[in-house]
């Protein structure tokens, strides 16, 4: 069964988009990719107030969450600005602000990868997935640029087509999609690959320092290490000039292990 209520948009009624990110309201890749959804369908905003960057799934539950109605360009979308997390930003949007669910849910385009192991950690990605267990469709855009000044203009044309297919063929119950673009400030983006999650992670370390008053803090950094070789995956299509659409399920159970699981008997 697929879920997507925009099949039964009928010309007369343009879809109902829904947009947020994790680099906050004002970010550039959020005000590009609301511009580009202006052209689709009637858009409402519900943002981060501030960046949210590697908040993953988070929800605020000890502290109070505002929203708050925002006036950043001319429209003609309806935009606030939320004090909670990209997943908080759909929760209240769903909950709260729509009239309606949305038919659609876009998140980004975030500055910098979200590819492989990195849509675990990613807001932009988590915002998405939230959409995507409230039964809506959903996509997560980011580009592999992570200055303020990035250069979005040559993804425009592949998001809308993206989002174009999406309204029209619906997706499957559970799934969202990951897409990811290349650095387009280097080579021009040579087209799209449907493609699987790389196997690559991050080697981390930290950097221990002292405060002036002697205590001990630290700076996560590290290097991203890919460890496929395979050509169908995302970290592959990014590097050589494609953009990466990768379909991502948010049931995180093994299924390929349940049976030897239970040959355990671990009721013995």
């Amino acid at each position: 069964m697929y879920f997507s209520d925009a099949l039964k948009t009928t010309m007369a009624n343009k879809p109902l988009i829904l947009v947020t990110n994790d680099d906050g309201i004002n970010a550039p890749g959020i005000r590009t990719l609301i511009n580009i959804m202006n052209t689709l369908g009637e858009v409402v905003v519900v943002a981060p107030d501030s960046p949210q960057s590697g908040m993953g799934h988070a929800i605020t539950l000890n502290s109070t969450l505002y929203a708050e109605q925002v006036f950043i360009d001319n429209g003609p979308q309806k935009e606030y600005s939320c004090s909670g997390t990209p997943a908080d930003c759909v929760k209240i949007a769903i909950r709260e602000i729509l009239q309606r669910k949305p038919d659609l849910c876009v998140s980004g385009i975030n500055h910098g990868s979200n590819s492989s192991i990195n849509v675990i950690y990613s807001g932009t990605m988590s915002a998405a997935v939230e959409a995507g267990i409230e039964g809506i469709p959903a996509i997560g855009f980011s580009l592999l640029d992570y200055t303020w000044n990035a250069n979005f203009e040559p993804s425009k044309p592949y998001i809308k087509t993206i989002v174009q297919k999406v309204l029209k063929q619906g997706l499957p119950n559970g799934i969202v999609l990951n897409v990811n673009v290349p650095n387009t400030s280097k080579k021009n983006i040579k087209g799209i690959k449907i493609s699987r999650q790389a196997k690559a992670n991050w080697v981390e370390e930290f950097d221990k320092r002292k405060n002036p008053q002697g205590k001990d803090y630290y700076w996560l950094s590290g290097k991203f290490v890919n460890l496929d070789s395979g050509e169908d995956t995302d970290e592959w299509a990014l590097e050589n000039n494609y953009i990466s659409v990768v379909p991502v399920q948010f049931d995180l159970t093994a299924h390929h292990f349940i049976k030897e699981l239970k040959n355990w008997n671990l009721n013995e």
